[in-house]
């Protein structure tokens, strides 16, 4: 298979939800004019991406949802749960351990970490804090290939070190500054002010 636009995969997990929520309400089939409707892209685009991988509909019948529910997990690589790891017991990282959300969609955190003396030892959820000096021990030790980096940005390119250190492959970032790290890892941004900074170049347009 060749290299896939990374902009294509990004709209995968986008068709996955959408499909979820098909079948909780019921439905077996879809088309790709109705799946545009829901994720607000059009049918041409929908049908474009999916052909990346294969086909997975016919004319005039459209898509067996669970059949592609089923193949976009597998090409996502989550009909498994990953382990995650998760770096700064601030309040998003707080927000974060009491989602519920993770575990159903492939992904299970293991263990939190702080480097707050005043909060290593304590527990939020049944997780105890750990100290982020093990973490590349812990990390190594329980293969751990992904992560979640809360921490603040003075501290964020040290302690994402110390994930790649550890055997880490993939970090999603919410502190608001870019990360330098090797080729093979994946960084993945998450910053509101962004979001919000775009949506503003469209308003009042």
């Amino acid at each position: 298979m060749t290299d896939v636009p990374d902009i294509v995969v990004s709209r995968l997990p986008v068709y996955l939800r959408a499909l979820q929520y098909m079948v909780i309400n019921g439905k077996s089939t879809t088309s790709s004019q109705e799946l545009g409707e829901k994720v607000g892209i059009s049918a041409a685009q929908i049908r474009k991406d999916l052909s990346q991988f294969g086909e997975f509909g016919k004319q005039g019948t459209g898509y067996n949802i669970p059949f592609l529910i089923d193949s976009l997990l597998q090409i996502l690589k989550v009909e498994k749960v990953w382990d995650v790891v998760l770096v700064g017991m601030g309040e998003l990282g707080h927000a974060i351990l009491r989602y519920q959300g993770f575990v159903n969609r492939g992904f299970n955190i293991v263990a939190c970490y702080d480097s707050d003396p005043l909060k290593i030892g304590t527990k939020i959820n049944n997780y105890s804090i750990l100290d982020v000096k093990d973490l590349v021990k812990d990390a190594k030790k329980a293969e751990i290939k992904m992560a979640m980096l809360c921490v603040p940005a003075s501290s964020a390119q040290k302690v994402t070190d110390l994930l790649v250190e550890g055997g880490v492959l993939a970090i999603l970032n919410y502190a608001p500054l870019s990360l330098a790290v090797p080729t093979y890892v994946r960084v993945q941004y998450i910053d509101p002010v962004i979001g919000l900074q775009r949506m503003a170049y469209y308003l009042n347009k």
